[in-house]
């Protein structure tokens, strides 16, 4: 692959960027702080702004690296971020990329998740030249995998008990499309 790092990517209505200090209470007040937005991610809630500000000094520590793809995601209607999405897994040996994602729930089911793992997508195809794209999601979080769905991923099997999250051990539902 043909590492580029996180570059801004802009669709109708978002505007996926590095994520900068100043985005430490977006992230604590639209999506890090709600138990409801990460009851199926493997990751706490944030119980504190300290938490928020921590995690955006990592984003921005990392974005050095050429092979470091994380995106805040912002409305640009409210230009301001509410979720993000990214590389949880580089697999530089087959040319793949797993991606995982999170906004917060006031932005359900309006289609802008699917709308930025699309743009993700094009991007590690035609830009990085991924040759497969991945994500996995908790079989209990159905809305998951339909943005998944929605974006031309194909089904490609459960693990059961092969997981973890914040219910606890869970099964994996994986999704997959090949530039081919």
């Amino acid at each position: 692959m043909n590492h580029i790092g996180t570059q801004t990517i802009e669709t109708d209505r978002l505007i996926l960027r590095k994520a900068r200090p100043e985005d430490a209470q977006f992230m604590f007040n639209n999506w890090a702080s709600d138990d409801e937005v990460t009851k199926y991610l493997m990751w706490q809630s944030h119980k504190s702004l300290k938490a928020s500000k921590e995690r955006i000094d990592f984003l921005i520590d990392n974005y050095k690296r050429p092979d470091y793809y994380d995106w805040l995601i912002e409305l640009k209607e409210l230009g301001e971020p509410i979720g993000s999405i990214g590389v949880v897994e580089l697999k530089e040996n087959v040319n793949a990329v797993h991606i995982g994602y999170c906004i917060g729930k006031k932005w359900w089911h309006k289609g802008i998740t699917s709308e930025a793992l699309s743009s993700l997508i094009d991007f590690f195809f035609n830009k990085v030249g991924a040759e497969r794209i991945e994500s996995r999601h908790d079989p209990r979080n159905v809305n998951s995998g339909k943005v998944m769905q929605k974006c031309g991923m194909k089904y490609e099997g459960t693990f059961r008990k092969a997981d973890i999250n914040n219910q606890g051990i869970c099964d994996a539902a994986y999704y997959v499309i090949l530039k081919k």
